[in-house]
């Protein structure tokens, strides 16, 4: 997991150049109330228990998270289970975080574009997505993630948008372009486990969501390594926070120093 820029097998959208203000945020347990590649996993591959194990594994750096995912979806296909009967299971039962509908809204009302950065597969996320928020507005928000690729025999693997690095997908790629605008906007970046530990020290103002499963795996990560980061437990908890940001009532600074949305 170094630093080394991986190659895409996946194109990326343009980036936003002029814009103050951009929002990014992991799909999996922080737009959504449950990571969906995990209830799939718990519920038609391996289970929990073993699932935790990997996760934890990738936590303390034991192993990575794209050796760990693989293991995890590769648990479902081996229980027999079809890659369309795993979207229409998701599709019934991944909600959508109470808070985020608003929030959109705002932010599209606001001008600020709301990017999707996510480990999972744009097919999964895209139906869920749909069903969750409606096709007009599904469609206007950009999603950078993994892919899938479908066997001939029925089976099916995640493609990793890197497959060199250990992330599988490197969220910081996504962030990192902006970094580099002459006038580089403020990124909000929202994320919730262990695919976004490669994203975390990027952004601008970090929001990490609190679960009340718990696995709040990103939240141990930054307190591990000191990054300064803001609790939220919804979306409409962390609203307050982005427009005192882009009204200029609170600097950067001023943000993450409240530590809780």
């Amino acid at each position: 997991m170094g630093d080394a820029v991986p190659e895409s097998t996946l194109p990326y959208p343009p980036i936003y150049k002029d814009k103050r203000f951009v929002v990014l945020s992991d799909w999996d347990g922080t737009i959504t109330t449950y990571d969906s590649n995990d209830y799939m996993t718990d519920n038609l591959g391996f289970g929990r228990d073993k699932r935790r194990e990997l996760n934890i594994d990738v936590l303390h750096e034991r192993t990575t998270f794209r050796d760990a995912f693989r293991e995890m979806l590769a648990s479902v296909v081996a229980n027999g289970h079809s890659f369309e009967e795993c979207k229409e299971m998701l599709r019934k039962n991944i909600k959508l975080d109470p808070g985020f509908k608003e929030f959109y809204a705002w932010c599209k009302a606001n001008d600020i574009p709301v990017i999707i950065v996510s480990s999972g597969m744009t097919p999964t996320i895209r139906a869920v997505l749909t069903n969750l928020v409606g096709e007009e507005s599904a469609n206007e928000i950009e999603i950078i993630s993994n892919d899938v690729d479908l066997k001939p025999d029925g089976t099916w693997g995640i493609k990793f948008r890197h497959p060199s690095s250990g992330f599988g997908h490197d969220k910081s790629q996504a962030i990192l372009p902006y970094r580099r605008l002459e006038n580089p906007p403020t990124l909000f970046f929202f994320g919730d486990g262990v695919s976004d530990m490669s994203a975390a020290k990027h952004a601008d103002v970090l929001f990490v969501k609190e679960k009340e499963y718990g696995e709040n795996d990103l939240a141990a990560y930054c307190t591990r390594l000191g990054i300064q980061h803001i609790l939220f437990s919804d979306f409409s908890n962390a609203l307050p926070v982005v427009q005192a940001v882009v009204k200029g009532e609170k600097s950067v600074q001023e943000a993450l120093n409240l530590g809780h949305a």
